[in-house]
């Protein structure tokens, strides 16, 4: 028995414009695809999509269930939301075959503290956010690490090569591509003020001597 997620949706007539109709009744405009499956057609409840967003991460694989029919398994490859308010307006469903392995781009995640930041005041510069990988679906890491405590100085830099690669996964991009590094703080020199020049002041007369002034 499956013990993914599972989705339900109902095969939808509406398209164009008339699609803003859904949404505002609650349903999101969905289609599902791959493996010689035709496009199809989908809307799926927005509380439901929500919820399961909240409770997996990306890359997850689903049970997606369409008219009450038999779950296939799928992963969301996009996901279209709201500028402002981050609510869902499209979703693209990608049905897999589980025994076939798939290309897919995974999360790096930075684990650890690294000196150079803790102690020495720099700034983790954070150079990939994600990774192209092959396996087959249902061993797709929710993300793949990279422990930045060797990062103790400014000098060192990790790569693709220093990721914490799961079993059955490999990594497809290049492995000298930089991954982290810290950047040393920037030392504001204060600015330099110019010497005021002193002016001198007129002596006074001696006492009991009078001004002279010209007539």
């Amino acid at each position: 028995m499956s013990t993914r997620p599972e989705l339900t949706a109902q095969r939808r007539e509406i398209t164009g414009k008339a699609v803003a109709g859904l949404r505002r009744a609650g349903q999101v405009p969905a289609v599902l695809y791959g493996h010689g499956h035709p496009s199809e057609s989908l809307q799926i409840d927005a509380r439901a999509l929500d919820d399961l967003r909240r409770r997996t991460g990306r890359n997850a694989l689903l049970d997606l269930k369409v008219d009450g029919g038999n779950a296939q398994p799928v992963m969301i490859h996009a996901l279209q939301e709201h500028p402002v308010t981050r609510r869902p307006l499209h979703v693209d469903f990608y049905l897999v075959k589980m025994t076939e392995e798939m290309t897919i781009e995974v999360p790096v995640a930075y684990v650890g503290e690294s000196v150079a930041v803790e102690k020495a005041g720099g700034t983790l510069l954070r150079l990939l956010d994600t990774v192209r990988v092959r396996t087959l679906p249902g061993d797709v890491p929710a993300s793949i690490e990279v422990d930045i405590t060797p990062l103790e100085t400014f000098d060192v830099m990790l790569h693709v090569s220093d990721l914490r690669v799961p079993e059955r996964v490999t990594i497809l991009t290049d492995p000298h591509e930089a991954v982290a590094r810290v950047q040393a703080p920037r030392i504001e020199e204060a600015p330099e003020v110019a010497p005021t020049e002193e002016v001198e002041a007129p002596e006074a007369p001696a006492e009991g001597e009078a001004e002279t002034t010209e007539e």
